[in-house]
């Protein structure tokens, strides 16, 4: 029978004795078609996700949907009610991570504990939208992994100016493995043989309406994309294909980063390429000059002047056909 039901679930248990507990959603459809499983918030302050779900909760008309949708709008309360990244270290000192823990375990800790509860409906599904947010440092993009012909589809169809696939285990580089990318949501699920996507709409801690629509958009095409509505996707940006090859250009020191480049993101870029000066404010001496590793898309550039060694100056992506 279509329709649609929010349930309450317990995620764990808090050391008071409290049950950490979220919604899950679920819209039944009027005729039979796949399931897909969304979900928005692992990262607390990555809000735009959980209000794309608000508007697609909206949009959905169970009489006119084909299958099932499961969505779970905030998948981490402990970081969403902190506004926060990741949790404190009191309560999961272990994995204060969310997003690298799947597929979690029902006897591990906090997190593991939580992700191991969600992964029972996300198993159930035949695709799978993991709703991230990144900073305004960062333009908004599509991440699958590389090879996986049903999540590249998934991705074109969501759309964003940038869709971006990801080298995973043996083919990646070191990198990869030493931050335990292996425990995203997105990698365990493809691996369970569920196509799955993570878009990141850029900007968070507020509402950015672009970011939101982008977003509806985005997930109205999925669905579409799967036969669960009847239209066809429906343009979303006009997507360039790159590789994420998760290096970057760091600070080589603590200073100021003055970006001297008139290059706004989404501008391919050349190797080598001058793109700001990082000195010290007290001695002026020029620290580092900062330049492009490599030839493809910009996709990250921090404009916060103050920096910490080893932190992240500029991304950029590897164009692929």
């Amino acid at each position: 029978m279509a329709g649609h039901s929010a349930e309450r679930v317990p995620l764990a248990r808090l050391p008071s004795g409290v049950e950490l507990e979220t919604t899950v959603h679920t819209y039944d459809g009027a005729d039979d078609g796949p399931t897909l499983y969304v979900q928005a918030a692992q990262h607390g302050r990555e809000i735009n996700g959980s209000e794309v779900l608000r508007r697609f909760h909206e949009a959905i008309d169970p009489d006119e949907l084909a299958g099932k949708i499961v969505a779970v709008p905030v998948a981490d309360p402990l970081t969403f009610d902190r506004v926060s990244y990741t949790t404190p270290e009191q309560l999961d000192s272990i994995n204060p991570n969310m997003n690298r823990v799947w597929p979690g375990d029902e006897e591990g800790t906090l997190h593991e504990r939580m992700a191991a509860t969600l992964w029972e409906y996300a198993t159930g599904a035949d695709a799978i939208v993991d709703l991230h947010t990144g900073s305004p440092n960062m333009m908004p993009h599509v991440v699958f992994m590389e090879d996986d012909a049903e999540s590249r589809a998934l991705a074109e169809a969501f759309g964003t100016d940038l869709l971006l696939s990801e080298q995973a285990g043996d083919d990646a580089d070191v990198e990869w493995s030493e931050r335990d990318f292996g425990g995203k949501f997105r990698v365990a699920a493809t691996r369970e043989g569920i196509p799955s996507i993570t878009p990141e709409l850029a900007h968070n801690k507020e509402i950015v309406e672009d970011a939101v629509e982008t977003g509806l958009t985005g997930l109205l095409n999925v669905c579409r994309e799967l036969g669960m509505f009847q239209r066809s996707p429906v343009e979303n940006g006009d997507w360039e294909l790159a590789r994420n090859h998760l290096g970057r250009v760091d600070a080589t020191d603590s200073g100021l980063f003055v970006v001297e480049s008139n290059h706004e993101l989404g501008d391919e870029v050349a190797a080598g390429e001058r793109i700001g000066t990082l000195y010290d404010p007290a001695t002026y001496e020029v620290l580092q000059e900062v330049e492009t590793d490599r030839a493809g898309v910009l996709y990250a550039l921090t404009r916060e002047a103050t920096v910490c060694g080893g932190g992240k100056l500029l991304s950029v992506a590897l164009l692929r056909d």
